[in-house]
């Protein structure tokens, strides 16, 4: 259980690093990400994105 914490706490963070080419490309823009402002610094939330790029990476892996 703690391991898929640490995985999803990872792809979090990979994705926010990557999230200004995640958005040249169309990413980050989804429905159920999340972006909102607090203590003066924009926070950024990918949820959906983290899924649909899960969910790549999965079939990726299935056809390799």
């Amino acid at each position: 259980m703690i391991r898929w914490f640490i995985v999803i706490f990872l792809a979090l963070v990979c994705i926010s690093w990557f999230s200004p080419l995640l958005q040249k490309l169309g990413f980050g823009k989804l429905p159920g990400d999340l972006r909102f402002r607090l203590f003066g610094r924009e926070w950024f939330i990918p949820v959906t994105t983290t899924i649909l790029l899960s969910f790549v990476a999965s079939l990726v892996s299935q056809l390799i």
